[in-house]
């Protein structure tokens, strides 16, 4: 579980403070992933590293009781001048699994070959969007963080692989999705929320926050 209670967050611009969360309270419960629409500058991934516990409310106090993961896409544990299974093995140890079964998997699921064995540093943003998402298949957590929806990669036999372990998860995890597109969140959630003006408007179905999202984008 995760709950935000009357939290707040806001950022100094240069020109105007910014505001990302306004005394917002909401809960996402085990077993429920949900959708979270919001227009590109207005702090989805603020809001996600937030769940994740990257950043920190200025006001307000969340809780988490489950293993979150990493948002998908962050690469902040990993550096770059090290190795995919350098990478892979250290991420394991922080979260006390078994470096042979994590640096396999991973290793599995990227396909990127010799290129495993060489520095982050030389790989392609594709590749790094598949060692990301490979890695944070690897590890097992309650709740699945994402940050606009599946990497960004062509690779055919990777998007096969990861989308029937990311389905065959969904079994028995949860996800949250960030995105600025509704059709990025139907594959993946049953209710939805939409973040406007600093305030979390939450929906028991994705249909009903695409009325208020379409609306607040069009008008």
């Amino acid at each position: 579980m995760i709950e935000f209670e009357q939290v707040s967050k806001s950022f100094w611009t240069g020109k105007q403070r910014k505001v990302i969360l306004d005394r917002v309270s909401f809960r996402i419960e085990l077993g429920n992933s949900l959708g979270i629409l919001a227009p590109n500058g207005t702090g989805k991934t603020t809001l996600i590293n937030m769940m994740a516990g990257l950043e920190k409310p200025d006001e307000g106090r969340i809780v988490r009781t489950s293993r979150i993961s990493f948002p998908l896409g962050f690469m902040g544990g990993v550096v770059n001048r090290h190795t995919g299974t350098e990478n892979a093995r250290y991420i394991a140890r922080l979260y006390g699994l078994d470096p042979d079964y994590v640096e396999a998997f991973a290793r599995w699921l990227c396909g990127i070959e010799e290129y495993f064995d060489m520095p982050l540093g030389t790989y392609s943003a594709g590749m790094r969007a598949r060692f990301s998402f490979s890695l944070m298949l690897a590890l097992d957590f309650d709740i699945y963080l994402v940050d606009e929806g599946m990497p960004s990669t062509t690779d055919v036999e990777f998007n096969r692989k990861a989308g029937a372990i990311l389905r065959q998860r969904l079994e028995t995890t949860t996800m949250v999705v960030v995105s600025h597109q509704a059709a990025t969140l139907e594959k993946y959630c049953r209710s939805a929320a939409v973040l406007k003006n600093g305030k979390l408007y939450m929906f028991d179905t994705l249909e009903e926050a695409k009325r208020l999202y379409d609306y607040e984008t069009q008008s």
